[in-house]
This record gives C-alpha cells, sequence and structure tokens, in this order.
C-alpha cells in the first residue's frame, strides 16, 4: 500500500436530508475531515456472484495511520467499468415506539426489486433494524447477491456535529460496532462482510481509531443519491447518474418512511448504467480490485 498522504484530505458530500424530530435514517454527506486510503488491499478476491466469504476471509484494506481503521471511498477508476449500489438500513435505538406504531424502516419491494434486477448488493445495516426484522435480515443475508455490513448498532453519531444524530456514549464506539454484528448473528444473517459505514458518513480521526479494534475498514461514498426523503425518484435517478464513474460507491437507502422512491429509482438507474457498459458489483468486489 503506497504512504498515506502527509495531510488528510477532506472529503464532502453535500446531501439534502431534512431532518425531523428522531428520525435520523438519512446516510448524509461526511462533514468531517478523513483521511484517504487508496492502496492495495489483500490478496483475497470475492467472487461477482458467488456468496461472500466469512468475515476474516473478506478483502480489506491495511490499517490506516497510527493503527486506525483504513477508509474505502470508491474502487479504481481505470480498467472495467464497475459500480456498487449500497442500501443503508436504518434505524435508530430509539425508534421501537414508532416502529411499534406502524412506521417501516424496511423495504421488501425494493430487496425484491434487486433480486428481480439480479443487482448485487452491500446493505449496511444496523444492529437495531436486525432486531426489528430478524426474518428479513435473514433473508438478504442468506442471498448469495448480497453482502450485510454494520452501519453501527444504534445509528448514533460516531463524530459530532453530525445531522442533529445523538452522540455514541463515550469510550463506546467499539463495544457499539461490536454489537451489531452479535445482532446479526443473532437472527441468523449470512455473507456479513467486515465493513463499517458511520452514521451520516460522520467521522473524524478519533472515530477511526475508536472503531480500529473491532477490525472494520470504514467505507463511505463517492455518488451521493439524495434518496433520503426525496418525494420524486427522478432527481435521485439524475443525480446518480451525473455523479457516477468507474469504482464508484453509491450511497442509498433501504427504508420505506424516509426513502419511499429509492425503489423506482433503482428500476430506473440500473438499465441505464448497464446501458452505458457499468457491470454492478458489491463494495467487496471494488476493495478486492485494487
Amino acid at each position: 500500500m503506497p504512504s498515506p498522504p502527509r495531510a488528510a484530505r477532506a472529503r464532502t458530500a453535500v446531501v439534502v436530508c431534512a431532518l425531523s424530530g428522531a428520525l435520523a435514517a438519512c446516510g448524509g454527506g461526511e462533514q468531517r475531515a478523513t483521511p484517504s486510503s487508496s492502496g492495495s488491499p489483500a490478496a483475497t478476491t470475492a467472487g461477482r456472484a458467488a456468496p461472500t466469504p466469512a468475515p476474516s476471509a473478506a478483502p480489506t484494506l491495511p490499517a490506516g495511520p497510527g493503527g486506525a481503521a483504513p477508509v474505502f471511498s470508491h474502487g479504481r477508476r481505470e480498467g472495467a467499468k464497475r459500480v456498487a449500489l449500497t442500501f443503508d438500513a436504518d434505524m435508530t435505538a430509539d425508534q421501537d415506539r414508532r416502529a411499534a406504531g406502524g412506521e417501516r424502516f424496511d423495504h421488501p419491494q425494493l430487496i425484491a426489486t434487486l433480486r428481480r434486477l439480479k443487482v448485487p448488493a452491500t446493505v449496511f445495516m444496523t444492529g437495531k433494524w436486525a432486531e426489528q426484522y430478524p426474518d428479513q435480515a435473514k433473508s438478504i443475508g442468506g442471498d448469495a447477491l448480497f453482502e450485510i455490513a454494520s452501519h453501527s448498532y444504534s445509528h448514533h453519531a460516531f463524530a459530532t456535529p453530525c445531522y442533529g444524530l445523538p452522540a455514541v456514549a463515550a469510550g463506546s464506539a467499539r463495544a457499539d460496532v461490536e454489537r451489531s454484528f452479535a445482532a446479526f448473528r443473532k437472527a441468523g444473517v449470512e455473507h456479513v462482510v467486515p465493513y463499517f459505514r458511520f452514521p451520516g458518513g460522520c467521522h473524524d480521526a478519533a472515530a477511526l481509531r475508536a472503531i480500529a479494534p473491532a477490525g472494520v475498514t470504514a467505507v463511505q461514498w463517492d455518488v451521493v443519491s439524495g434518496d433520503a426523503f426525496a418525494k420524486q425518484a427522478g432527481p435521485v435517478v439524475s443525480q446518480v447518474l451525473a455523479q457516477v464513474k468507474p469504482g464508484s460507491v453509491v450511497v442509498m437507502h433501504c427504508t420505506r418512511s424516509a426513502a419511499p422512491v429509492t425503489e423506482e429509482a433503482v428500476r430506473r438507474i440500473v438499465p441505464e448504467l448497464r446501458a452505458r457498459g457499468y457491470e454492478l458489483v458489491r463494495v467487496s468486489d471494488l476493495v478486492a480490485g485494487g
């Protein structure tokens, strides 16, 4: 892996995310300066259509400066045109009452569309989501099209300010990450990979050091879909297609209440990407490719 840059690069993505009340299901743009990781990954290669390897065998990046968790934002720009669609299955630790009242934080129709279109994808799932929808979590994780990564247990912020999200308790960042993987195991989720996405994308050097002992690679993105709280699919489609490049990681959502137009957007985005010569892959495929 090449030496990391001397100064941390700020990667800022602008997202329209009209948070209201306790709803914090939006994976927003990054708000914090973060180090860039762009070296060669481990030699393990994940098959494009085969089941994801066990977490210990999945491709990861070497540790960052000072042993901090590495950060992956996109794959190789040259060579094959590959793009990873990723979906945040958000549910915060304090939304049980809203779920009991009928609010839907899942999106079965979106998952069905991904299956029908044969779209490999990476789902960043909170542990709370897996606890709320264990049968769906197990079904998604048991499908070789998909791989499951952590989006934290609580969907609280690991660095603040972060779109109004409450902060994880001091000293509990690693435990929060590990608790999400424990929730996956309890639900019987397969195809789990050692990747982690910060809620809201918000992180700093301290957060990267804090989660490093969990053995995860932090996965961000370079394409903001704008699907969170969107009312129409058209702008989401246009935004993705305008930003996508070879190696892109696109952030979207698997939450009906907060991202109701995502399924329609996917139905329009996927055929156009394929028409442009893009191959749809999972994050592990991009990491394996460099």
